[in-house]
């Protein structure tokens, strides 16, 4: 029986990971080894770029409503806490977006939190 050569899978493997490393500088998109490096070393920031970029929304979202409560004579928490209380579900997301493209829309859903504060 024939020996099987590993050669088909090792070039694969090594195209695989050269392909992923095209554009980077010098020997990072030529050489095998510091590509390989450069490729798992980008994977990394690329995962925690994901978990950050949910962060940083998040925080620009509490930011706006937090401007336009401000606006409608409460503060975030004050209003977060209202609506919480009112039964009102919207997300931030959502929220952030209406206090941008609708401020009469924000500024009823502020009086909903008022008036679920003051009972």
């Amino acid at each position: 029986m024939a020996r099987i050569k590993g050669a088909l899978a090792t070039r694969k493997r090594r195209k695989k990971i050269l392909k992923l490393s095209k554009g980077y500088f010098g020997a990072k998109s030529k050489l095998f080894k510091t590509a390989k490096e450069a490729v798992m070393k980008s994977g990394n920031y690329a995962y925690i770029g994901r978990r950050l970029k949910k962060r940083d929304f998040r925080r620009l979202w509490i930011t706006r409503i937090s401007a336009a409560a401000k606006m409608s004579g409460m503060n975030y928490s004050t209003l977060m806490n209202g609506l919480k209380v009112a039964g009102v579900q919207i997300n931030r997301k959502m929220l952030a977006e209406i206090a941008v493209n609708d401020p009469e829309g924000f500024a009823a859903i502020a009086e909903q939190a008022k008036k679920a504060l003051a009972k």
